[in-house]
């Protein structure tokens, strides 16, 4: 029988600390790109989090049925990669940044199919929230990085869509520790390629491990908890604090400094999701995102 992943919190903090873990573990993440590059780091993240998971989980593989698999596989695909593309990103852009560009895919998804003209009100602000991050004079930030943080937010938005199919064939713990297992598939051979696996020492297997518990396991573990008597709903619009969330981290563990119009972007965003939660029929988020 599979074991779940228990803490003891209130949902409001659990779902705040769950957001304060992330951020810690990209800030730990974005530590090991100069050893082992953003796809030795994401490799590292979802191999130990997949055996933790099977660990504590123990998922029956040969009990899933053909429906289960064609779910979890692409499931698991979508999660792998966006994890890759959103490290791509932290590597050459802020984190605040990183994140509030990559939320850009679950506001969309959101926005979809619209009709009031209220709720245009948030493709307003998040447009505005974009234009305000755009380097126009071609200075300044990493186009790729932006781009890798789009793609990433993209990425997101179809991992929404296929966890949501694959929780109906699929408890949800079983479905992350399954997915987990093949979301190394799209990032494990450009960290075989770059060689950053002849790099792993015993510090950076801890420093990996304590980026796994923070990224994954913890957060996935206070989610869970919190959304069996929190309303989806407010926990949705707590989520659209992550943006700013990192922001801070990044001001505080990784000195990044954000100029102004910047911090309004984030607001900007951090608006316009939390607005779209409240007057839209918003997909529910899938958890692990990050």
């Amino acid at each position: 029988m599979s074991r779940s992943l228990r803490l003891s919190l209130p949902p409001l903090p659990a779902v705040l600390l769950s957001i304060a873990s992330v951020q810690c573990g990209a800030a730990i993440a974005k530590g090991l790109f100069p050893m082992l590059g953003a796809a030795g780091t994401a490799s590292l993240r979802i191999g130990i989090s997949a055996l933790v998971l099977a660990v504590v989980v123990r998922p029956r593989l040969a009990r899933l049925t053909p429906a289960q698999w064609r779910a979890v596989v692409p499931y698991g695909l979508a999660l792998g990669l966006m994890n890759f593309l959103f490290y791509c990103a932290l590597a050459r852009i802020p984190l605040g940044l990183a994140v509030t560009l990559e939320f850009i895919g679950p506001l969309s998804l959101a926005l979809v199919g619209a009709r009031r003209w209220f709720d245009f009100v948030w493709v307003v602000l998040a447009a505005a929230g974009i234009a305000l991050i755009a380097p126009w004079n071609g200075q300044g930030l990493d186009l790729l990085g932006l781009f890798f943080a789009v793609a990433a937010g993209a990425c997101w938005a179809v991992y929404i869509v296929l966890g949501q199919r694959t929780a109906t064939v699929l408890p949800g713990q079983r479905a992350v520790a399954v997915g987990m297992l093949f979301a190394a598939l799209p990032v494990l051979p450009f960290g075989v390629a770059g060689g950053s696996f002849h790099a792993l020492t015993p510090h950076l297997l801890l420093l990996g491990s304590l980026l796994a518990l923070f990224s994954s396991v913890l957060p996935f573990s206070l989610e869970m908890q919190a959304l069996r008597t929190m309303p989806t709903r407010t926990f949705s619009i707590l989520m659209s604090l992550e943006p700013v969330a990192a922001a801070l981290s990044g001001w505080l563990l990784l000195h990044e400094r954000l100029t102004l119009p910047q911090w309004l972007a984030v607001g900007c965003i951090v608006l316009a999701s939390a607005g779209a939660t409240l007057t839209t029929s918003r997909p529910e988020p899938a958890l692990g995102a990050e």
